[in-house]
């Protein structure tokens, strides 16, 4: 991961430093698509006089070269995606998080000729939509109970 991480550095023009490589480190062991408050709550243990807003900007950064990608999060704080390898997304309406998933169909979908004649289309990914696993026995259990995505 190191490795790799450097390598991306030096392809992207980027300084190598402490902070950044924790950030990173962060990123790629996180399962849970963070926030850069997330990331930044974490890093402060190891690195207290590290400002949020050098987090943020490290996060944008790293998305503008491409090291890692910003993804849909239905209008709530920008989230964090470090696995660059086609796969699509469930995003929980109850609770905000955001899941990965598989599936070769989807990969395999064509784009619409008129986008495709309009944009250059980069990439593609499948968001799907509705309550995961927690929410639904929550509201099973207590039907009033309405979670809003943090």
């Amino acid at each position: 991961m190191l490795l790799e991480f450097d390598e991306l550095c030096h392809r992207h023009h980027l300084k190598i430093t402490p902070q950044r490589t924790a950030i990173f480190r962060i990123l790629v062991t996180a399962r849970n698509h963070p926030t850069a408050d997330n990331v930044y709550q974490e890093i402060k243990t190891r690195f207290p006089n590290i400002s949020f807003d050098t987090v943020n900007r490290t996060l944008l950064t790293f998305a503008e070269t491409g090291m890692i990608e910003m993804i849909e999060s239905n209008g709530h704080c920008r989230r964090f995606e470090p696995n660059l390898a086609a796969h699509h997304h469930f995003y929980c309406t109850g609770c905000g998080e955001i899941t990965d998933f598989f599936c070769r169909d989807y990969d395999l979908l064509a784009v619409p000729e008129d986008i495709r004649s309009r944009f250059h289309v980069t990439g593609k990914r499948m968001l799907i939509k509705g309550l995961c696993d927690k929410c639904m026995k929550q509201q099973a259990t207590d039907p009033d109970s309405r979670q809003r995505p943090g």
